[in-house]
């Protein structure tokens, strides 16, 4: 095999660059944390802008579909567009109305019963005559009063210079206002010309890559996007279905907090697998501070509705939409959530349905069918 100059040449250019990049990691991660940061605002505006692309699609299919006028034609973008921002911000608006207030309640409710609670602890401790005087004695001479009062004035007071914490919180606030005010501008910006972006990446990467390149990485974009597409449509409408039921069931049963556990339930179903329980245990613990009975009919349930949800609803909706088998779907909810949290959650099912839906069809010899699908 004969070596041309320019392989040589930039062979050495990619070792020079991976030389200095191990030298002065420090300094280039610093860099990349700084260009990140900043470019932050235009990550999370794409992000919008895809979720309200996908109402503002919904809404220009249905209600202008048949529409030939050009004067109503000219307005179907904007009008879209400010509907499905309205509809965002509106679902969004009612989770946090529905379950806000309820649930602060509910935590003075659990702050006042910590004392009666710590009383009820220390007489079974007494019964069993299992432990040593001297802790149940510490037990009882704590004022709990009056520590859950220093708790809840360090929480809402804050810990050292006051001025430095109000500084920190006004520059936090404002930070983030700015960086949701370039966002959304951001995002309204890509939903306007959504298509005339389409069309400038689509030529520059015909013109700077490889037909063969070109395909493979539109192929991926393509799969991706349905992925992404299938996931969000499919687990918003299973999570509104599961929320519904909850409060109706709850409602039926008699059982407090149906409306604001229904909204909580169908906020956390959002998160595949395990959302359903964790908003189940909030819903619970909730009861369990009213009537511990209904906490107990509440678990079961919503134990039965789990099971009605995973074998009926669930496939009926979602299906198998995903093309993704139970076991790795766990995997990406858990690796996912321990790398980037709740949100690692939300992402981590598509990426590995992308992923899987690739490989799999590599190793079915289906790649260059799915390439020409997706250039086409």
């Amino acid at each position: 095999m004969k070596l041309e100059w320019k392989t040589c040449i930039k062979a050495a250019v990619c070792l020079f660059g991976l030389f200095l990049a191990v030298t002065y990691w420090k300094d280039v991660a610093g860099f990349i944390k700084i260009a990140v940061g900043a470019a932050a605002p235009l990550f999370i505006g794409g992000a919008v802008a895809y979720v309200v692309n996908l109402l503002m699609s919904f809404y220009e299919k249905r209600f202008f579909g048949k529409v030939k006028n050009e004067n109503l034609l000219k307005l179907k973008r904007p009008l879209c567009m400010i509907f499905a921002f309205i509809t965002l911000v509106a679902v969004i608006g009612l989770v946090v109305w529905l379950v806000l207030p309820q649930f602060i309640s509910c935590i003075m409710l659990v702050i006042d019963y910590i004392p009666d609670a710590v009383d009820w602890i220390v007489e079974q401790l007494e019964k069993l005559e299992y432990v040593p005087q001297d802790i149940i004695d510490m037990l009882v001479s704590i004022d709990w009063n009056s520590q859950i009062e220093k708790i809840v004035k360090a929480v809402t007071s804050g810990i050292g210079d006051v001025m430095g914490v109000v500084i920190s919180t006004v520059s936090s606030v404002v930070g983030g206002i700015v960086t949701a005010f370039i966002s959304l501008i951001f995002a309204v910006y890509i939903l306007i010309d959504k298509e005339k972006l389409g069309d400038q990446a689509t030529r520059i990467a015909k013109k700077y890559l490889k037909p063969e390149w070109y395909g493979k990485l539109r192929y991926v974009l393509v799969t991706f996007n349905d992925s992404f597409h299938k996931y969000i449509v499919g687990q918003c409408t299973e999570a509104v279905i599961l929320g519904g039921l909850c409060a109706i069931g709850m409602t039926l049963l008699g059982l407090p907090y149906a409306t604001m556990i229904g909204a909580l339930v169908a906020f956390t179903a959002l998160i595949p697998v395990a959302g359903a329980f964790i908003g189940g245990a909030l819903g619970a613990f909730m009861i369990l501070m009213v009537n511990p009975l209904q906490a107990l009919i509440f678990v079961v349930f919503l134990v039965v509705l789990q099971q009605l949800e995973g074998n009926i609803i669930y496939p009926k909706v979602v299906g198998s939409s995903m093309g993704l088998p139970a076991i790795w779907v766990l995997a990406a909810v858990t690796v996912g959530g321990g790398v980037m949290g709740i949100m690692g959650m939300l992402i981590g099912v598509p990426i590995a349905a992308t992923v899987y839906r690739i490989v799999r069809n590599d190793l079915h010899g289906e790649t260059e069918e799915e390439i020409k699908k997706a250039v086409s």
